[in-house]
Protein backbone atom coordinates (compact mmCIF):
# COMPACT_ATOMS: atom_id res chain seq x y z
CA UNK A 1 0.00 0.00 0.00
CA UNK A 2 1.47 3.35 -1.04
CA UNK A 3 0.60 6.97 -0.29
CA UNK A 4 -1.30 6.04 2.86
CA UNK A 5 -2.32 8.33 5.70
CA UNK A 6 -2.01 6.92 9.20
CA UNK A 7 -4.49 8.54 11.59
CA UNK A 8 -4.51 7.98 15.34
CA UNK A 9 -7.69 8.47 17.29
CA UNK A 10 -9.56 7.65 14.10
CA UNK A 11 -12.66 6.12 15.68
CA UNK A 12 -14.42 9.40 16.44
CA UNK A 13 -14.27 13.19 16.41
CA UNK A 14 -11.63 15.02 14.39
CA UNK A 15 -9.77 11.81 13.55
CA UNK A 16 -12.85 10.18 12.08
CA UNK A 17 -13.60 13.25 9.97
CA UNK A 18 -9.99 13.43 8.75
CA UNK A 19 -10.28 9.80 7.65
CA UNK A 20 -13.42 10.62 5.66
CA UNK A 21 -11.71 13.58 3.99
CA UNK A 22 -8.66 11.54 3.01
CA UNK A 23 -10.78 8.68 1.70
CA UNK A 24 -12.87 11.10 -0.37
CA UNK A 25 -9.64 12.20 -2.04
CA UNK A 26 -8.93 8.60 -2.96
CA UNK A 27 -6.21 8.07 -0.37
CA UNK A 28 -5.42 4.84 1.42
CA UNK A 29 -5.74 4.73 5.19
CA UNK A 30 -4.29 3.17 8.31
CA UNK A 31 -6.83 3.71 11.08
CA UNK A 32 -5.55 3.50 14.66
CA UNK A 33 -7.59 3.65 17.87
CA UNK A 34 -8.52 1.46 20.82
CA UNK A 35 -11.91 0.26 19.57
CA UNK A 36 -11.68 -2.49 16.97
CA UNK A 37 -15.45 -2.39 16.40
CA UNK A 38 -15.59 1.35 15.75
CA UNK A 39 -12.61 1.19 13.40
CA UNK A 40 -14.12 -1.71 11.47
CA UNK A 41 -17.41 0.18 11.17
CA UNK A 42 -15.64 3.24 9.78
CA UNK A 43 -13.54 1.13 7.42
CA UNK A 44 -16.66 -0.59 6.06
CA UNK A 45 -18.38 2.77 5.59
CA UNK A 46 -15.47 4.23 3.63
CA UNK A 47 -14.91 1.13 1.49
CA UNK A 48 -18.59 1.19 0.53
CA UNK A 49 -18.42 4.86 -0.45
CA UNK A 50 -15.08 4.98 -2.23
CA UNK A 51 -14.00 2.21 -4.57
CA UNK A 52 -10.37 1.27 -4.82
CA UNK A 53 -9.07 2.62 -1.53
CA UNK A 54 -7.20 0.30 0.81
CA UNK A 55 -7.85 0.53 4.54
CA UNK A 56 -5.93 -1.14 7.33
CA UNK A 57 -7.32 -1.21 10.86
CA UNK A 58 -4.98 -1.36 13.85
CA UNK A 59 -6.62 -1.56 17.27
CA UNK A 60 -4.04 -0.21 19.69
CA UNK A 61 -4.15 1.62 23.01
CA UNK A 62 -1.52 4.33 22.60
CA UNK A 63 -1.55 5.12 26.31
CA UNK A 64 0.43 1.90 26.78
CA UNK A 65 4.23 1.84 26.56
CA UNK A 66 5.57 0.28 23.34
CA UNK A 67 2.22 0.85 21.57
CA UNK A 68 3.72 3.22 18.99
CA UNK A 69 6.45 0.69 18.19
CA UNK A 70 3.77 -1.98 17.78
CA UNK A 71 1.83 0.16 15.30
CA UNK A 72 4.99 0.84 13.31
CA UNK A 73 5.98 -2.82 13.31
CA UNK A 74 2.56 -3.84 11.95
CA UNK A 75 2.67 -1.33 9.09
CA UNK A 76 6.22 -2.40 8.26
CA UNK A 77 5.21 -6.06 8.23
CA UNK A 78 2.35 -5.26 5.86
CA UNK A 79 4.62 -3.22 3.59
CA UNK A 80 2.61 -0.04 4.09
CA UNK A 81 4.37 3.18 3.11
CA UNK A 82 3.03 5.97 5.30
CA UNK A 83 3.44 9.31 3.57
CA UNK A 84 1.00 11.23 5.76
CA UNK A 85 1.10 10.91 9.54
CA UNK A 86 -1.78 12.44 11.47
CA UNK A 87 -1.26 12.38 15.24
CA UNK A 88 -4.76 13.13 16.42
CA UNK A 89 -5.24 10.90 19.49
CA UNK A 90 -5.28 12.73 22.79
CA UNK A 91 -7.37 13.43 25.87
CA UNK A 92 -7.69 15.95 28.68
CA UNK A 93 -9.01 15.98 32.20
CA UNK A 94 -10.67 18.57 34.41
CA UNK A 95 -9.77 19.39 37.98
CA UNK A 96 -7.03 20.69 40.24
CA UNK A 97 -3.79 18.84 39.57
CA UNK A 98 -3.15 17.79 43.16
CA UNK A 99 -6.64 16.28 43.40
CA UNK A 100 -6.52 14.32 40.14
CA UNK A 101 -5.39 10.72 39.86
CA UNK A 102 -1.70 10.68 38.98
CA UNK A 103 -2.08 7.59 36.79
CA UNK A 104 -4.53 9.48 34.57
CA UNK A 105 -2.11 12.36 34.16
CA UNK A 106 0.68 9.93 33.30
CA UNK A 107 -1.53 8.28 30.67
CA UNK A 108 -2.26 11.72 29.24
CA UNK A 109 1.45 12.47 28.92
CA UNK A 110 2.04 9.03 27.37
CA UNK A 111 -0.63 9.59 24.72
CA UNK A 112 -0.41 13.33 24.06
CA UNK A 113 3.39 13.55 24.09
CA UNK A 114 5.25 10.23 24.15
CA UNK A 115 3.23 8.27 21.58
CA UNK A 116 3.08 11.29 19.26
CA UNK A 117 6.84 11.78 19.50
CA UNK A 118 7.60 8.11 18.93
CA UNK A 119 5.30 7.79 15.92
CA UNK A 120 6.76 10.94 14.40
CA UNK A 121 10.31 9.64 14.83
CA UNK A 122 9.52 6.19 13.48
CA UNK A 123 7.68 7.31 10.33
CA UNK A 124 9.85 10.35 9.67
CA UNK A 125 12.78 8.08 8.82
CA UNK A 126 11.05 6.79 5.70
CA UNK A 127 9.74 10.21 4.74
CA UNK A 128 13.24 11.67 4.83
CA UNK A 129 14.61 8.77 2.79
CA UNK A 130 11.93 9.36 0.13
CA UNK A 131 12.08 13.18 0.40
CA UNK A 132 8.33 13.23 0.64
CA UNK A 133 5.79 13.35 3.45
CA UNK A 134 3.42 15.38 5.59
CA UNK A 135 2.75 15.40 9.31
CA UNK A 136 -0.32 16.86 10.98
CA UNK A 137 -0.23 17.05 14.77
CA UNK A 138 -3.53 17.98 16.36
CA UNK A 139 -2.65 20.43 19.11
CA UNK A 140 -4.87 23.14 20.60
CA UNK A 141 -5.18 26.84 21.30
CA UNK A 142 -4.51 25.63 24.85
CA UNK A 143 -0.87 25.31 23.84
CA UNK A 144 -0.37 29.08 24.03
CA UNK A 145 -0.98 29.58 27.75
CA UNK A 146 -0.93 27.75 31.08
CA UNK A 147 -4.18 25.99 31.95
CA UNK A 148 -5.35 25.97 35.55
CA UNK A 149 -7.86 23.11 36.02
CA UNK A 150 -6.30 21.38 32.99
CA UNK A 151 -2.65 21.87 33.92
CA UNK A 152 -1.21 18.73 32.34
CA UNK A 153 -3.37 18.86 29.20
CA UNK A 154 -2.39 22.44 28.39
CA UNK A 155 1.26 21.61 29.03
CA UNK A 156 1.15 18.59 26.71
CA UNK A 157 -0.29 20.69 23.92
CA UNK A 158 2.39 23.35 24.41
CA UNK A 159 4.87 20.56 23.74
CA UNK A 160 3.03 19.46 20.60
CA UNK A 161 2.94 22.95 19.07
CA UNK A 162 6.59 23.64 19.86
CA UNK A 163 7.77 20.19 18.75
CA UNK A 164 5.85 20.38 15.47
CA UNK A 165 7.42 23.69 14.47
CA UNK A 166 10.94 22.58 15.35
CA UNK A 167 10.59 19.36 13.36
CA UNK A 168 9.11 21.29 10.44
CA UNK A 169 12.25 23.40 10.23
CA UNK A 170 14.54 20.38 10.49
CA UNK A 171 12.86 18.48 7.63
CA UNK A 172 12.06 21.43 5.37
CA UNK A 173 15.12 20.74 3.20
CA UNK A 174 13.77 17.26 2.46
CA UNK A 175 10.45 18.54 1.12
CA UNK A 176 8.54 17.40 4.20
CA UNK A 177 6.10 19.56 6.13
CA UNK A 178 4.82 19.42 9.71
CA UNK A 179 1.70 21.29 10.77
CA UNK A 180 0.29 21.94 14.24
CA UNK A 181 -3.49 22.26 14.11
CA UNK A 182 -4.62 24.47 17.00
CA UNK A 183 -8.40 24.50 17.28
CA UNK A 184 -10.41 26.02 20.08
CA UNK A 185 -13.31 24.11 21.60
CA UNK A 186 -14.56 21.26 19.41
CA UNK A 187 -17.80 19.31 19.87
CA UNK A 188 -16.48 15.76 20.29
CA UNK A 189 -16.34 12.95 22.86
CA UNK A 190 -13.36 14.85 24.30
CA UNK A 191 -15.79 16.77 26.52
CA UNK A 192 -17.26 13.70 28.23
CA UNK A 193 -13.94 11.87 28.39
CA UNK A 194 -12.27 14.86 30.04
CA UNK A 195 -15.12 15.61 32.49
CA UNK A 196 -15.62 19.00 30.84
CA UNK A 197 -19.40 19.14 30.85
CA UNK A 198 -20.56 22.56 31.97
CA UNK A 199 -17.31 24.32 31.11
CA UNK A 200 -18.12 27.65 29.47
CA UNK A 201 -15.45 27.37 26.78
CA UNK A 202 -17.49 24.65 25.05
CA UNK A 203 -20.70 26.65 24.69
CA UNK A 204 -19.80 27.66 21.13
CA UNK A 205 -17.76 24.61 20.17
CA UNK A 206 -17.03 24.10 16.47
CA UNK A 207 -17.95 20.88 14.68
CA UNK A 208 -15.34 18.18 14.28
CA UNK A 209 -16.00 18.17 10.54
CA UNK A 210 -15.23 21.87 10.10
CA UNK A 211 -12.04 21.60 12.16
CA UNK A 212 -10.90 18.52 10.24
CA UNK A 213 -11.50 20.20 6.88
CA UNK A 214 -9.53 23.26 7.96
CA UNK A 215 -6.70 21.17 9.34
CA UNK A 216 -6.45 18.95 6.28
CA UNK A 217 -6.22 21.98 3.99
CA UNK A 218 -3.56 23.53 6.23
CA UNK A 219 -1.58 20.29 6.10
CA UNK A 220 -1.81 20.21 2.32
CA UNK A 221 -0.43 23.76 2.17
CA UNK A 222 2.32 22.97 4.65
CA UNK A 223 1.31 25.62 7.17
CA UNK A 224 3.32 25.67 10.40
CA UNK A 225 0.51 26.51 12.82
CA UNK A 226 -3.13 26.45 11.79
CA UNK A 227 -5.92 28.22 13.71
CA UNK A 228 -9.48 27.54 12.60
CA UNK A 229 -10.78 30.61 14.45
CA UNK A 230 -9.50 34.03 13.43
CA UNK A 231 -10.49 35.83 16.63
CA UNK A 232 -8.73 33.26 18.77
CA UNK A 233 -5.62 33.51 16.60
CA UNK A 234 -5.55 37.29 17.01
CA UNK A 235 -6.04 37.07 20.77
CA UNK A 236 -3.36 34.43 21.26
CA UNK A 237 -0.76 36.02 19.02
CA UNK A 238 -1.32 39.73 19.68
CA UNK A 239 -3.24 40.23 22.93
CA UNK A 240 -2.38 37.45 25.40
CA UNK A 241 1.42 37.93 25.08
CA UNK A 242 1.06 41.57 26.18
CA UNK A 243 -0.96 40.87 29.32
CA UNK A 244 0.51 40.30 32.79
CA UNK A 245 1.02 36.61 33.53
CA UNK A 246 -1.30 36.61 36.54
CA UNK A 247 -4.04 38.15 34.42
CA UNK A 248 -3.60 35.44 31.79
CA UNK A 249 -3.79 32.75 34.48
CA UNK A 250 -7.01 34.20 35.87
CA UNK A 251 -8.56 34.41 32.40
CA UNK A 252 -7.48 30.88 31.58
CA UNK A 253 -8.93 29.53 34.80
CA UNK A 254 -12.23 31.33 34.30
CA UNK A 255 -12.55 29.74 30.86
CA UNK A 256 -12.25 26.29 32.47
CA UNK A 257 -14.58 26.91 35.42
CA UNK A 258 -17.78 24.86 35.42
CA UNK A 259 -21.12 26.63 35.62
CA UNK A 260 -22.97 26.02 38.89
Amino acid sequence: MKHAALITGASNGIGLELARIHAKRGGNLVLVARSQDKLNQLADELRAQYDGIQITVIAQDLTMPQAAQSVFAQTEQLGIQVDILINNAGFGGHGRFFERELAKEQQMIQLNITALTELTHLYLQGMVARCRGKILNVSSTASFMPGPLQAVYYATKAYVTSFSQAVAEEVREFGITATALCPGAVATDFVAAGDLQGVGAWKNAKSAQSVAEYGYRAMEKGELVAFNEGKLKFALEWVIPLLPRKTVLKMSRMAMEKSK
